[in-house]
């Protein structure tokens, strides 16, 4: 049996513990937000939080979130932070096609709960592991760094 919280709630489940959270997430929860990418950890589409940390769900048996907390982006999104970001994604133009989002919101809050007020560079190593193929990065570094500003207080 593996307990664990997700998006706020308590979870136990009774199933192979090298399974990979993404499928969990996915096949078990219905939680469509982490997508599966690369399959290996390259590409970011598959991030949520693990104790408020970036991680890539496809590559996490999970044995490895016993009594630990995840947080996807279905749960993020009920948050005000979220909302914060969001707007300023719409704002800045940082989200196109929607493939990465998920991921880059997730990275973001990662980023600005450690570091609510990061440069540019610090922006650009925090959202290393997700890959765009639409903005170039610039628009969504401008994004994160509208959110911190609008959203002073909140991470």
């Amino acid at each position: 049996m593996i307990k664990f919280k997700l998006n706020g709630k308590d979870v136990e489940l009774n199933l192979d513990p090298s399974s990979r959270l993404l499928d969990v997430l996915r096949n078990y929860f219905n939680l469509t937000g982490p997508k599966e990418g690369c399959g290996e950890g390259e590409c970011g589409a598959c991030a949520v939080l693990l104790d408020g940390h970036i991680v890539h769900s496809c590559c996490l048996p999970l044995a490895n979130i016993a009594e630990k907390e995840i947080v996807t982006i279905e749960g993020f999104s009920k948050t005000k932070r979220y909302q914060a970001l969001a707007s300023a994604m719409l704002e800045e133009g940082g989200s196109q096609c929607g493939i990465c989002t998920p991921g880059m919101m997730i990275a973001a809050e990662s980023l600005l709960n450690q570091n609510p007020k990061p440069s540019d560079e610090e922006i650009r190593i925090g959202i290393s592991g997700n890959l765009c193929r639409c903005t170039g990065y610039n628009m969504i570094v401008k994004a994160i760094q509208t959110a911190a500003k609008k959203g002073d207080g909140l991470w």
